[in-house]
């Protein structure tokens, strides 16, 4: 049995990353304006969205107008999902009459969809209409994803051009990456998902009977559209309550794996997408090496203590027959849901198809070590931002290691360029460790919220997987707090906007600056930055970065509760 479970482990890693090669060549030809499959079907499409918007798509940008497109136009999508949320009650397709959202939650859930986060601070079922899954939630999945991608695409043209300006057209960027990759990829799954039980349809509850006899309103929807979006564009919002543990949202182990591979794909497809648009293969492998390598080091061990299960029942003498079970769906099983959990973290999908709060305490250090680090596959297009950061600390520490002015791609890396670098890099730290230290004053001199349920060790890794979720784009939760209050909404809202664009920001400066500097040749003395040994110093860098940043947290969360077991 447990062999079975470890081959559709191997079998859903291996189907994602043959899948992403030739998905990497496509996508590098669609940002790179060649000739492309869809081109007959979407080409038309896209030049009458163009003619209707007034955007001339051929008129290139330099980076700040890139900068200024993407913010102006994701501030109108808030808005409007604001109007939505906060007006849900009255609006049209609410068959199961569920009410609007107050203020602080419309605020916070706005946000989360905007930044491809998905933090959901409402049950999916009973929190949203119809209306707001398509038109407000759905419609963001599409979108934010787009934008991670359109932000990568900008900063391969940068790296591609010798000495340039003029950066491509964000909006074509944009709307290539929906019209070419996203929406054709989740009909796909969409599909694939209806034909195996996931529900598309816009009745109300349907009335069911159980084994057990009893009467029960089970909720439907769009389902199987909004669950295909929500894992190719890595958003992970779950339509229901129970996200991917919930049976009509993933009913089946054959779900399972269409839904893994389906948030692993565009990730991996982006690294190859990289080496073909560039034409430096040799470094896109390094990259996807460097990634692979710290994921592995992630996944191996939580698999194996969620195989394993708790000690302390094993001490009993009790046989946990397939591993540690609770809060675990039993059609999945403990291997294929402790992949899962930092296959959801490590790319920062934050879709769950178990209960993190049950796992291990190491399983759990693991899954906030996945998204503290924010660098191995990671989001639609920002895994690559995340990445291309460490890249650049990675060049500037091995040229003062060798005596030389650090070059990336034939561009000098200088002060400018390394100041940016580590603002973003220390971010996310910050952010994450400033949030959790503002909770925990809050429950230790205001002990009577309710919203903390653990006092303990457990009750701290809790407030530090909040705030480290919501800094990664992440949406997954330990789900152990009560976080639909004012509190949770404003500081994980506020936390989401900083740690989704200053970290797109930063990149995208650092990319249109070294676009404009003076191509240097390659020469004997160039640092080599596609191969193994500069990929160990990248590797290092993060692995650093992360340790000295979050190792006291850890401390005082998962390590102090796995230490009391």
């Amino acid at each position: 049995m447990m062999n079975t479970e470890l081959f559709g482990i191997v079998a859903m890693f291996l189907a994602a990353f043959l899948l992403a090669i030739p998905l990497g060549r496509y996508i590098a030809r669609v940002y790179g304006g060649e000739r492309s499959l869809l081109d007959p079907v979407m080409g038309p499409v896209e030049r009458l969205f163009f003619r209707l918007s007034g955007i001339d798509a051929k008129r290139e940008m330099d980076w700040k107008e890139h900068l200024k497109a993407l913010l102006t136009i994701n501030m109108v999508w808030f808005l409007w999902t604001m109007f939505v949320l906060t007006n849900q009650g009255w609006l049209p397709w609410n068959p199961d009459g569920n009410p609007s959202m107050s203020a602080d939650l419309a605020f916070n859930t706005a946000i989360s969809f905007v930044v491809n986060c998905n933090l959901q601070h409402y049950s999916g079922e009973s929190g949203v209409t119809y209306f707001s899954q398509i038109f407000g939630l759905m419609f963001l999945q599409f979108v934010s994803a787009g934008t991670g991608l359109a932000a990568a695409a900008m900063v391969f043209n940068a790296l591609k051009q010798r000495t340039a300006n003029k950066l491509g057209n964000f909006y074509d960027y944009f709307l290539k990456s929906m019209t070419r990759v996203l929406l054709p990829l989740s009909l796909v799954v969409a599909v694939l998902l209806m034909f195996n039980g996931t529900p598309q349809t816009v009745e109300g509850k349907d009335s069911i009977v159980t084994l057990q006899g009893d009467s029960v309103q089970v909720s439907r929807g769009p389902v199987a559209g909004f669950v295909a979006i929500k894992h190719l564009g890595t958003n992970g919002g779950g339509y229901y309550g129970a996200n991917s543990a919930h049976p009509l949202e993933n009913p089946s182990y054959f779900t399972n794996m269409v839904e893994m591979v389906s948030q692993l794909i565009i990730p991996f497809a982006m690294v190859f997408a990289m080496g073909f648009y560039l034409k430096r293969k040799r470094f896109a492998w390094m990259v996807f090496g460097v990634m692979t390598v710290g994921f592995l080091l992630l996944a191996v061990p939580n698999i194996i203590m969620e195989v394993n299960g708790n000690p302390n029942i094993t001490a009993m003498g009790i046989d946990q027959g397939s591993g540690s079970m609770e809060g675990k769906e039993v059609r999945f099983g403990a291997a294929a849901s402790g992949f899962w959990s930092i296959v959801t973290t490590v790319i920062s999908t934050g879709s769950v198809n178990a209960m993190h709060d049950s796992t291990m305490p190491l399983s759990g250090m693991n899954e906030l070590l996945a998204m503290m680090t924010n660098a191995f596959y990671g989001g639609c297009g920002v895994g690559i931002l995340n990445f291309y950061v460490f890249i650049i600390l990675a060049v500037f520490i091995s040229g003062l290691m060798v005596g030389r002015t650090p070059e990336f791609m034939g561009k000098k890396v200088e002060a400018r360029e390394m100041k940016i670098a580590m603002i973003i890099a220390l971010l996310h730290p910050f952010l994450i460790l400033t949030g959790t230290a503002l909770a925990a004053y809050g429950i230790t001199h205001t002990p009577d919220h309710a919203w903390l349920n653990n006092p303990g060790s457990h009750g701290f890794s809790e407030m530090l997987y909040e705030f480290t979720s919501s800094a990664a784009n992440n949406g997954s939760g330990f789900e152990g707090l009560g976080d639909n209050t004012p509190w949770w909404n404003i500081s994980t809202g506020i936390i989401l906007l900083l740690s989704r664009f200053l970290p797109i920001i930063g990149p995208l400066a650092i990319a249109g600056l070294l676009a404009q500097k003076k191509y240097i040749p390659e020469s004997a003395g160039t640092l080599k930055t596609d191969t193994g040994t500069f990929g160990v110093v990248v590797f290092a860098v993060i692995a650093i970065v992360a340790a000295l940043s979050f190792f006291p947290a850890l401390a005082l969360g998962p390590i102090a509760e796995y230490l009391s077991f």
